[in-house]
């Protein structure tokens, strides 16, 4: 969906931009990063949005309806609106491909480019990168509880707005969905679409039985009935079969039912005998109805016989963490004709202390077992020598350390943009898929599991390290 979204954008980001024009700073060279903050709801991400992100900083155009209406605002000179007129990004940006498995601190996604640019593409970016990772990590959480299970994006009624919909669905696939119930998603991104009918449909005919046999008529081999409007067991698991032995009757096969209410672990298995027992034991049992990955786990450990899983309002909203909490800091500066200055934000609160520097994340993988075991976040052209033992530390309480002597280590960052013209070639939804299954596939179940995750390891290299706290050093001394 091709927008001009320039002015998607915080005020504060434009009178900065001013103000850098104004201090000579237009030729400085900053690198920002974009990650996310360690939070107790949220121990890994599923990176999502690259693609539409590349495309928003691309197109990035002031019109002159733009220009006029920042001109209304009486707050910048004319010197600095013909600067916006002709602006283009120039710079570079460096991401981990879609699909990749992070973890907080990690840069997801780094500009570096002449210091206005790289604040300009702050609150798009983040508004781009936070809802998608966002949901594509809460569907990488209802794809574990499901093992295996298909599950069915069915969030797009509830979802915050349009966008939040479409681009929420397409999160939802990377993260593990199999299809959506988003038209409009299935279109644009080639995204398998599902869905049956809802309860209005039986309410419109005179029986159950009469509503079922009517949709069964106009999809013979798409039939999959919603059987809990009136009396799921008594009415309309038997309507169904009833239907069903019909539709066999005419040469077709049902696909099988839906349970939107009730208790789904007893009335999926008493559903499930009915159908056994009636000659049907390939029809699946779906079930919906403000599921999410701890419904579904629950529903699991009770035995329930569901086959397919229709999440919506959990998944598409976030659910119980409303909010990935990405932030966008700067990491270094180098003024015009000088060297570059690694920067640093420092807090009382540690978490919140960032990491200096232009980066780059290597992840460590055991050779025998191919499973990841830690990841290493670098100054950028900082070498990692296989051959030779690797010891990694934790970057706080140091003196956890571990030490890998048969491993192998694997970039995450890859570069995206150079002068701002592109040099990664955007894999397809399907490629993405794909790759996110398989990386997610090389975590041990301890760092996935819902309940006490084990806390997976990312340490500072030593180069690092050392960085941060000289400048932690020399910030505190110089300001007593």
């Amino acid at each position: 969906m091709s927008r001009n979204l320039t002015l998607l954008t915080d005020l504060y980001q434009l009178t900065m931009m001013s103000g850098y024009l104004k201090n000579g700073k237009k030729d400085d060279v900053a690198v920002f990063d974009l990650f996310f903050r360690r939070n107790g709801l949220i121990t890994y991400s599923v990176a999502a949005g690259l693609e539409q992100a590349v495309e928003y900083i691309r197109s990035v155009r002031f019109t002159e309806e733009d220009v006029a209406y920042l001109r209304s605002l009486e707050l910048f000179d004319e010197d600095f609106l013909a600067y916006l007129r002709a602006f283009r990004f120039t710079g570079d940006v460096y991401a981990v491909p879609e699909g990749t498995v992070v973890f907080p601190e990690e840069p997801i996604l780094t500009v570096r480019a002449p210091l206005p640019e790289a604040q300009l593409l702050e609150t798009a970016l983040l508004n781009i990168v936070n809802h998608q990772t966002l949901i594509a990590t809460k569907a990488a959480k209802v794809a574990y509880a499901a093992a295996g299970d298909a599950v069915m994006e069915f969030g797009l009624r509830r979802a915050q707005g349009p966008d939040a919909g479409v681009y929420g669905a397409r999160a939802a696939v990377i993260g593990g969905c199999s299809s959506t119930s988003n038209v409009l998603a299935g279109q644009l991104f080639g995204i398998p679409v599902s869905g049956t009918h809802a309860h209005s449909w039986v309410m419109n005919f005179s029986s159950e039985y009469e509503a079922f046999k009517a949709y069964a008529e106009i999809f013979p081999d798409a039939c999959l009935l919603l059987v809990d409007t009136y009396d799921t067991l008594k009415s309309g698991v038997p309507n169904a079969i009833r239907v069903f032995r019909e539709l066999r009757a005419a040469g077709h096969e049902p696909k099988g039912i839906r349970l939107d209410s009730g208790d789904l672990a007893y009335l999926s298995k008493r559903a499930r005998r009915m159908l056994d027992e009636a000659g049907f034991p390939d029809c699946v049992i779906c079930a919906s109805g403000d599921l999410d990955e701890r419904t579904i786990a629950s529903l699991k450990s009770q035995g329930a016989r569901i086959d397919l899983w229709g999440v919506g309002t959990r998944l598409i909203t976030g659910g119980d963490l409303p909010a990935l909490g990405g932030v966008y800091k700067l990491a270094s500066l180098k003024v015009s004709g000088g060297e570059e200055i690694p920067k640093i934000k420092l807090s009382d609160n540690s978490d919140k202390i960032t990491n200096p520097c232009f980066k780059e994340v290597f992840r460590i993988y055991d050779k025998k077992t191919g499973k990841a075991e830690a990841d290493l976040i670098c100054v950028r052209g900082e070498r990692i020598d296989e051959s030779k033992p690797l010891t990694v530390f934790h970057p706080k309480e140091t003196w956890k350390r571990t030490t890998f002597t048969d491993y192998t280590v694997r970039p995450l960052t890859v570069p995206v943009l150079r002068g701002g013209r592109p040099v990664y070639e955007m894999p397809s939804l399907a490629e993405i898929c794909a790759y996110a299954r398989q990386e997610q596939e090389t975590f041990w179940d301890e760092y996935r599991r819902l309940d006490n995750p084990h806390v997976y390891k990312v340490d500072l290299s030593q180069k690092l390290y050392d960085v941060k706290n000289q400048l932690i050093a020399q910030i505190r001394g110089e300001n007593g």
